[in-house]
């Protein structure tokens, strides 16, 4: 009886099978770190914006604080940089929100808008998650207009 041929096709049968699982697990562990470092990038920003003196005497943040912010986000540095901390993300993909009581800042919520994470097989896009949200606890310094 002849067997030529049997290892080639179990071969190439058992190829797709491990394939498709070992490509599975690279496009969740990939997604997973992306994710992972968008988190990081989001609460290190919210930690700076309820850290730095607010300038605007409305819940709107001034273009410079906004503009800090993102950086933060962004480049990992409130002056700006180059290269983004993590890949395809761009200052605009930064949403900043303000909470007042009283007349006062009172939280600071950073969130990624409309960010796509491309990953091997297919991409997906993140909206409002992740998110920091922290008690502001900086100097409220609005400016006089």
């Amino acid at each position: 009886m002849r067997r030529r041929g049997n290892v080639t096709i179990e071969f190439a049968l058992s190829f797709a099978l491990l394939f498709s699982v070992l490509g599975g697990v690279f496009q969740f562990g990939y997604s997973f770190y992306i994710y992972n470092a968008l988190e990081t990038v989001v609460r290190d920003a919210a930690r700076y914006a309820s850290l730095r003196a607010y300038n605007s005497p409305s819940s709107t943040p001034s273009s410079e604080f906004l503009t800090a912010v993102r950086n933060m986000a962004v480049y990992g540095n409130p002056a700006g940089g180059s290269q983004a901390v993590v890949p395809g993300l761009t200052p605009s993909h930064i949403a900043l929100t303000v909470t007042f009581d009283r007349n006062v800042p009172y939280r600071v919520k950073v969130a990624i808008q409309n960010y796509t994470v491309h990953a091997v097989f297919f991409s997906f896009v993140l909206n409002g998650k992740p998110y920091a949200e922290f008690r502001y606890m900086g100097r409220y310094a609005p400016t006089s207009t």
